[in-house]
């Protein structure tokens, strides 16, 4: 079975997504014309276990846990320039799919999509092409960039990592103790963050990583 899974063509896929029922029936309907060499359920694992397995395409959702799909791929992409990236996500965000075509060979696919449309997406960007679901292709170009600056606020990578962790109900040393840094430092950034944005409470931060694409609405309000 394993020289069998080996001799199959296309890309080698890891897979993330939180959501443990999805996960398995796509590990299973991908692994009909894949291999698929790992899956997990949170960002931080993906950006480890894809540094150790060095997939040629990833498929994750842009609303996980602990670290988003968008920052888990760039830092993946500082370690493997050359992956390929396909984005799932129930909410239809042109910005959210302009940023995802601004990595490049990426594609951007909502959930809700047929699975024919998921195979076009990875053999798309396998090629070395973009992909972006129908509905939300931007037309403009010059639009999609603008989209793309107006998504990517300025934030440095720890105070995404802090925001995103805050907004998902951790406490300030449970955050400290993911991110291998001291409560000082911890609450150094959230201090930077509500100065920054003017921001006078807890319900603030959230709504700010929610607009950021840190958390999803629905991940707020499970």
């Amino acid at each position: 079975m394993e020289t069998v899974r080996r001799n199959k063509p296309g890309p080698r896929i890891m897979i993330a997504d939180d959501h443990a029922v999805f996960l398995e029936a796509l590990k299973c309907f991908l692994q009909k014309s894949y291999l698929v060499i790992g899956t997990v359920t949170d960002g931080r694992a993906l950006v480890t276990e894809a540094v150790r397995l060095k997939p040629d395409l990833i498929i994750v959702d842009v609303s996980m846990p602990l670290l988003n799909g968008f920052d888990a791929a760039r830092r993946i992409r500082d370690e493997l320039p050359s992956v390929s990236l396909v984005f799932l996500t129930m909410h239809a965000d042109a910005n959210m799919a302009a940023a995802a075509v601004e990595l490049g060979h990426a594609a951007f696919v909502l959930k809700h999509s047929a699975a024919t449309e998921l195979v076009t997406a990875i053999e798309e960007v396998w090629r070395g092409n973009s992909y972006i679901s129908p509905k939300l292709r931007p037309q403009d170009w010059v639009e999609q960039r603008t989209r793309v600056k107006q998504f990517c606020k300025p934030l440095t990578s720890r105070q995404c990592d802090s925001l995103q962790l805050f907004a998902e109900g951790y406490s300030l040393k449970e955050i400290a103790a993911r991110l291998n840094l001291s409560p000082k430092t911890v609450e150094f950034h959230k201090h930077q963050i509500t100065t920054e944005f003017h921001l006078k409470s807890n319900a603030a931060l959230v709504l700010l990583a929610i607009k950021k694409g840190l958390i999803s609405i629905d991940q707020n309000t499970l």
